[in-house]
């Protein structure tokens, strides 16, 4: 029962993740947290060995989506590099912070970050009133069906950017795609597609670093590890390809949902 049911979390936590760029960590967390609660058979599922299974998850979420929007070339690479630079060491920061947080803790914070998320995606925003084309320095030029899109991603912004979506992926196991997509999408102008696949992109690397410190400070429990990684490819490939089927808007609403109902819960589950 624990490996079906391990396994159904996998799939469905990375079909959302790989949709909308997130990684699955903010439905695969608060699922496991829940059963561990309600069921004696998920005892094992304390915060530091969930946030290393969805890390560990995630790795293989990452690979199998980005591996479907590279075949569509939707990843910018030199962006996703950019905003890297700053995400590998803050994984590992949070990582090694995760080990002090006590579950209560864990929860209130969580939820706070959701909702905070939640609401800067509720931000309007104005269409951008500034012209770029190939030969402005330090702007980006991307296509994706025949249209080119240009927009600028400033280094130093996307350093602090990412060294903070790094230390929370690795914190709370969320993968930082929650934070980094409306990040691209609001700083810097990115199309809701292209920011969507560059943070699978991203989240693979940071993933990886964020488990291998996981792995090193013992919280992983590989009995269950293996019920989810089939799930986490299987669901990788499919939000993937159901993400470029969906416009920018239907993507950003069903993520403004599901931030707002996760962190509600999270934060009643801290207080209780």
């Amino acid at each position: 029962m624990v490996v079906v049911v391990c396994s159904l979390i996998g799939i469905i936590t990375a079909f959302v993740g790989s949709l909308m760029g997130l990684g699955g960590g903010i439905v695969l967390i608060p699922c496991l947290l829940f059963l561990s609660q309600i069921t004696d058979g998920f005892g094992w599922a304390t915060p530091q060995a969930i946030v290393g299974i969805s890390l560990v998850s995630m790795v293989f979420t990452a690979l199998s989506s980005s591996f479907t929007y590279w075949k569509n070339n939707r990843i910018d690479y030199k962006t996703g590099l950019i905003l890297l630079s700053g995400s590998i060491p803050g994984g590992i920061i949070g990582s090694w912070l995760n080990q002090f947080i006590a579950t209560e803790q864990f929860l209130l914070y969580f939820g706070f970050v959701m909702i905070g998320i939640s609401l800067v995606l509720l931000i309007k925003r104005k269409e951008s009133t500034r012209v770029f084309n190939k030969d402005t320095k330090g702007v980006r030029s991307f296509s994706l069906h025949g249209t080119t899109y240009y927009y600028k991603v400033s280094v130093t912004i996307g350093f602090f950017l990412s060294l903070g979506v790094g230390m929370l992926s690795g914190l709370f196991g969320i993968g930082g795609g929650s934070i980094m997509v409306p990040a691209m999408i609001l700083l810097f102008g990115i199309p809701a597609h292209i920011a969507t696949a560059t943070s699978m992109f991203m989240i693979f690397f940071i993933s990886l670093i964020g488990a291998g410190t996981h792995i090193v400070l013992g919280h992983i429990v590989w009995k269950y590890v293996f019920f989810f990684i089939p799930g986490a490819w299987i669901g990788g490939k499919l939000g993937a390809i159901v993400n470029q089927r969906l416009t920018s808007k239907a993507l950003e609403w069903i993520l403004r949902i599901l931030l707002i109902i996760i962190g509600i819960r999270m934060i009643f589950q801290g207080l209780s």
